[in-house]
């Protein structure tokens, strides 16, 4: 019987040796923060792996170079907010959108604005307070230019008032923030909660409570798109899996924030990704919708907003970087 089970062991461990060298290689470009946790799900918990895929994450520090990244071939699919340059790439046809990602949505502190310490005495203590000052954000056109811009239309602030400053990535704009070199900062909750709990900046809002938009996207080259369908296809059921694990420990009623009974669970497994523990990445989970469907609206609205700075050419169209064999639109979106 002991032979026979050294014998089963070993049978079992060419089984699995010959799963793994069968695997399909997948490059995942992100940003290392708790939005990305349903990839970190899909592959801690296998599903990447039973859908025959060997996922390895690339991780970036801003939005810009993942779209590049994507179009150059060093990474198969990105996950990310899409910035203007991302839509540039895309209205040249070598890009597409295949699903949704994080949303700036009520409740959900996903994208938050912090401001310098100095700025808050000197009154800017709310986004009514934006007008005349020196924003932050990673590129021109990136996701936090877009959600500045986004507030001050909601607001009826003159855009125009306000100096936005790029500083390439995240770390730089809480540095920046932290130094009292800009007056704020926009940015994922996951960079700034520890600065923020060490009162070495204030929070005025996140996004999500005043302007809802599809902030993240889910991308790949039209390329990949067009002649690796069932490759997609499995990466899609994997991450939507991570969804269904990461939206169902975080959302309650009503699409409201809300712990449930696996969330510490689901946070132990963001951690050891993301490296902050489970009780400061609590405060900063982002909305992501079930299913992955997309606010397709939003996602015209960007388009169009980014045409009226002469980000993008009158002819990029929205139309054309959705694809829809891929993308489940949200519904009333």
């Amino acid at each position: 019987m002991f032979r026979q089970g050294i014998k089963f062991i070993a049978a079992l461990a060419l089984c699995v040796a010959a799963v793994q060298a069968s695997a399909e290689d997948i490059k995942i470009g992100t940003i290392k923060v708790s939005g990305a946790g349903p990839l970190y799900l899909a592959q801690d918990r296998g599903y990447f792996a039973a859908e025959g895929l060997n996922a390895q994450f690339v991780f970036f520090e801003s939005s810009g170079p993942i779209a590049v990244a994507n179009v150059s071939g060093d990474i198969d699919v990105g996950v990310t907010p899409p910035p203007a340059g991302f839509y540039a790439l895309a209205g040249q046809g070598a890009l597409k959108i295949i699903a949704g990602y994080i949303m700036d949505w009520p409740t959900f502190q996903a994208n938050g604005a912090i401001v310098s310490n100095a700025a808050y005495e000197k009154g800017f203590r709310s986004f009514k307070d934006m007008a005349g000052k020196k924003l932050s954000t990673t590129q021109i056109g990136g996701a936090p230019h877009y959600a500045w811009a986004l507030i001050a239309e909601h607001f009826g602030i003159d855009f125009s008032t306000i100096q936005i400053t790029a500083l390439q990535s995240n770390p730089n704009q809480l540095t920046a923030a932290i130094g009292n070199q800009v007056d704020g900062a926009m940015m994922p909750s996951t960079f700034f909660t520890p600065a923020l709990q060490a009162d070495k900046v204030k929070l005025i809002g996140f996004a999500g409570d005043v302007v809802p938009w599809q902030l993240g996207s889910v991308f790949t080259s039209t390329k990949l798109a067009n002649e690796n369908g069932d490759t997609i296809k499995k990466f899609l059921r994997a991450y939507i899996r991570g969804i269904h694990d990461y939206h169902d420990a975080f959302t309650g009623p009503g699409e409201k924030r809300m712990d449930r009974e696996t969330a510490p669970e689901v946070l132990a497994v963001i951690s050891k990704y993301v490296g902050q523990s489970s009780e400061q990445l609590k405060l900063a989970m982002p909305f992501i919708d079930r299913e992955a469907r997309v606010d397709v609206k939003d996602i015209m609205h960007q388009i169009a907003w980014f045409k009226s700075q002469n980000m993008l050419k009158e002819n990029v169209s929205g139309d054309d970087i959705i694809d829809k064999r891929y993308v489940v639109p949200l519904p009333g979106r």
